[in-house]
């Protein structure tokens, strides 16, 4: 895989200047069965959804003990980035926050402050153009300013990191991991399985917005969100033919829809996907989800559990393969991401790694940039003025 940088900065040197910490920033989800409903309340917060239908919600989580896989792994991804920082000489403490459980955002940057720290790189853990995976941070990252504001403590810069969903760190753990799920298929249905990469559905009209205000098609192709996941599948499928001498088809489909009947949103589902291959005759599965970083609740059960049961349903073959979590490559690509925007902050003109036809992502979300359905402040991008309290209007 020819990718666009000779050698990274994570190999090659530099500085984190003026960056004095990175902030790791997820989703959060439950620790216990108390914790369930709560959390989903702020999850679906000013939706006016009752409690009894989180209840009915709830229940995937209640089939794991009431336990989401995503606060373990991302203490599993901070320990790889510490270890990783460590071994390769960048002096930069890493702290974690989440939107929606503990340790919640606003809680990690009171401590960051308290620590000294006034110029922080942010890690989203994920990894694609969308109002959720990129905007709505930005948002809680402005709220979470306003409150240190409000409460008197020192506000800093926060600058979030490039999309990375081509870096080579990011793509490579990947491709091997559909290489070990296509190795995990019985061998005379192996040659002829089909991938399907799969990544969360959101609404056709977030995803016809998502990007730049120049990713956006009057007639409503998908914007950056479809055309980057295209792009990386795209990437995957051509090393695994590289690598296996087998050409497998593949599509890209959709899986954890959670909103209105009457509100359109990314298809194919991963389970009608299914259904479809195994009626034309598709001998075997490959289910990579390459829309998610770790193997979190959408991961556990809507592929583990419940694409899978559907598969065996059908009599159908399948296999999931793994997602990057904390893996080193990747831990070694976010060095290499705070590395290369410290460069260009301090001046420099960086090589950035990328794979695939899109090439590199932009440092600062422009204007436009995966609208809102209501305009909100938000942080790290060109429309960024600073904390504003509700006192200041």
């Amino acid at each position: 895989m020819p990718e666009q940088c000779d050698p990274p900065l994570s190999t090659a040197g530099g500085t984190p200047g003026p960056y004095d910490a990175l902030l790791l920033l997820s989703f959060g989800g439950p620790e216990g069965p108390d914790d369930v409903v709560p959390f989903l309340e702020n999850v679906t917060r000013g939706r006016g959804i009752p409690r009894e239908r989180l209840k009915e919600v709830g229940q995937h989580y209640f089939l794991f003990g009431g336990v989401s896989p995503i606060n373990a792994q991302n203490r599993e991804l901070l320990d790889a980035l510490r270890k990783d920082f460590a071994e390769n000489g960048l002096d930069l403490p890493v702290y974690w926050g989440n939107r929606n459980w503990a340790p919640y955002l606003v809680d990690t940057l009171r401590e960051m402050v308290r620590d000294g720290r006034r110029r922080i790189a942010v890690l989203a853990t994920s990894a694609y153009a969308s109002y959720s995976g990129c905007r709505q941070y930005r948002e809680n990252l402005a709220d979470a300013l306003a409150t240190l504001q409000a409460d008197g403590l020192p506000v800093p810069q926060v600058d979030k990191l490039r999309h990375y969903f081509n870096h080579p760190g990011f793509v490579r753990p990947m491709v091997d991991g559909v290489l070990a799920s296509l190795a995990e298929l019985p061998t005379d249905v192996r040659d002829r399985a089909h991938i399907a990469f799969t990544t969360h559905s959101i609404p056709t009209a977030a995803a016809d917005t998502s990007g730049t205000p120049a990713d956006h098609t009057e007639d409503g192709e998908g914007g950056a969100y479809v055309a980057q996941h295209l792009d990386v599948a795209r990437v995957i499928a051509d090393a695994v033919r590289e690598e296996t001498g087998v050409d497998h088809p593949w599509r890209l489909v959709y899986q954890s829809r959670s909103g209105a009947p009457h509100i359109p949103w990314l298809e194919p589902d991963i389970c009608d996907h299914l259904e479809e291959v195994h009626r034309a005759g598709v001998p075997a599965v490959v289910m990579a989800p390459i829309g998610f970083v770790s193997d979190h609740m959408e991961v556990k059960y809507d592929l583990d559990t419940e694409a899978t049961a559907k598969a065996a349903e059908l009599g159908l073959p399948v296999a999931r393969s793994a997602t990057v979590g904390a893996d080193p490559r990747f831990a070694a690509a976010v060095r290499d991401l705070v590395l290369e925007r410290a460069a260009a902050e301090q001046g420099g003109a960086p090589a950035r790694c990328a794979l695939g036809a899109l090439g590199p992502s932009h440092d600062l979300c422009p204007i436009g940039c995966c609208p809102a359905r209501m305009p909100r402040p938000a942080a790290a991008g060109a429309d960024w003025t600073g904390p504003v309290t509700e006192a200041q209007g």
